[in-house]
């Protein structure tokens, strides 16, 4: 049987035995990690050298700062994994996306209406009062916009620019996400999986009137917008590993196109949104963990191939953000060992979903990120899945610590957003992975805090009355 066909019919197999491989992610893990490894050994470019220090011309580099709010102490959500379609079945406003196909093969777990934010979004914004944020971080849902090819619904715009307004006078400063992982279903090519999401040959223009229409309308309440969440995990996760569409496995080719053309996506957006409000900032999202070398790595190919995924999106689009944002949750290392038991790890340093704890490398990425880049940064997501109110709050203070350390050192850190606000549907993993600050009652749809919301409220006043990032206000 051909290597390709063999993980796929492997990883179809895992989905149809009920997501039992969250209980025991070791095979998940292992699989994902072998796929990963084959790719980086195998595309050419990547595996010969390490990270290289970038070409920055003059007009690259960093301006004065300036028309920057305070720091930004936000919570950061999705869409998909918060909202209810709140629409019928065959009605105009009527939308599926990628993920709904996905579900409907039940290659992916049941989404239901996640935390009904969109009918009971007030509720969202209790909590988010109460907590203290001043900016929250929320997605649009292109497919809710234009739930057909060049159709659009006006009333989930302006119930999208009525969020932002909210927030706005809640003094809580939204960010915008234009694209959380997610395509509208009709960018999908059942024939043709070549020519699905960033491929499709509609997508690029439909992108490019989809965003200026959003950002046309939301522009008197956000000035920060991301074009982007984790491109470089979408792609990765898509072409190379095959668990979201188009589900190629190993596609080398499909996924060069694929990134490039998520580039020029990022590129066209920050375009739009600069014509548009000139003072508009513009915000990277990055999944980078940290990476150390390992020992079984020899010449550090792992380790030089891994980095390249971390950081070769990134280094096509710095040039346009105002702000480089990235999402950092865990370590690694770079290494055979390293990437087959991923996820089986359990204890005190480990998360629910077996990602190793490593506060300190937080502060190492940012040094990395800062020096490499020389832009204001922001922590866009941070947080753990776990069932331990004290480790979760450990967790948090250990990493807002490192954020406190690295400002003193001199680095412009914007912000600190935590992932997320409530327990909420986490892709492949559905509702087990517990990373909320609360949870939702099922019969009012309140936010019930837990001790983490009450331990970030009191980082939040503490900060804010020092002048400064304290985070041990107990």
């Amino acid at each position: 049987m051909p290597f390709k066909t063999f993980i796929k019919r492997r990883c179809h197999d895992l989905f149809l035995l009920k997501f039992q491989w969250i209980k025991d992610s070791v095979c998940f893990r292992s699989l994902f990690s072998l796929v990963r490894l084959t790719y980086f050994l195998f595309i050419t470019g990547c595996v010969l050298h390490p990270l290289g220090p970038l070409e920055r011309p003059p007009q690259n580099c960093a301006l004065a700062c300036t028309g920057y709010g305070p720091f930004a102490w936000g919570i950061s959500t999705s869409s998909l994994q918060y909202e209810d379609r709140a629409v019928e079945t065959g009605s105009r406003e009527y939308f599926e996306r990628d993920w709904d196909l996905m579900v409907q093969k039940k290659e992916a777990p049941i989404i239901g209406n996640a935390l009904y934010s969109w009918s009971h979004f007030d509720e969202d914004l209790k909590a988010l009062k109460k907590i203290g944020v001043n900016a929250y971080r929320f997605s649009i849902e292109w497919a809710r916009i234009e739930p057909r090819p060049g159709e659009y619904n006006q009333e989930a715009i302006h119930h999208y620019v009525e969020m932002a307004r909210k927030l706005k006078e809640s003094g809580i400063e939204p960010y915008v996400c234009l694209w959380h992982f997610t395509f509208p279903a009709w960018l999908s090519d059942q024939k043709n999986s070549t020519q699905t999401n960033w491929l499709h040959p509609l997508a690029r223009s439909h992108w490019n009137r989809y965003v200026v229409r959003m950002v046309e309308a939301m522009s008197p309440y956000v000035t920060y917008y991301a074009p982007q969440n984790e491109p470089n995990g979408q792609v990765l996760t898509a072409y190379i590993v095959g668990l979201w569409p188009p589900h190629h496995v190993c596609d080398f080719k499909g996924y060069r196109n694929a990134m490039s053309m998520s580039v020029d996506f990022f590129r066209d957006a920050a375009t739009r949104i600069k014509e548009i409000k000139p003072d508009a900032k513009i915000v990277s999202i990055e999944a980078i963990p940290y990476w150390y070398h390992g020992w079984l790595d020899p010449g550090g190919l792992i380790y030089n191939t891994v980095e390249h995924n971390a950081f070769d999106h990134l280094d096509k689009v710095y040039d346009l953000c105002d702000i480089i944002g990235f999402n950092y949750y865990y370590s690694q290392v770079a290494g055979p060992f390293s990437l087959l038991t991923q996820g089986s790890h359990r204890g005190t340093h480990f998360t629910m979903m077996g990602w190793r704890i490593d506060p300190l490398a937080l502060g190492k990425l940012i040094r990395k990120v800062g020096k490499r880049y020389h832009k204001p940064l922001m922590i866009t997501e941070n947080g753990i899945a776990t069932l331990d109110e004290q480790k979760r709050i450990d967790y948090l203070r250990d990493h807002i610590a490192q954020i406190q350390k690295t400002m003193s050192q001199g680095y412009d850190i914007k912000g600190y957003f935590i992932w997320s606000l409530a327990d909420n549907y986490e892709w492949h993993y559905g509702y087990v992975p517990k990373f909320g600050l609360a949870t939702m009652d099922p019969k009012t749809f309140q936010r019930k805090f837990k001790q983490s919301a009450l331990y970030y409220h009191d980082v939040i006043n503490a900060s804010q009355r020092s002048g400064q990032v304290v985070p041990s206000p107990w």
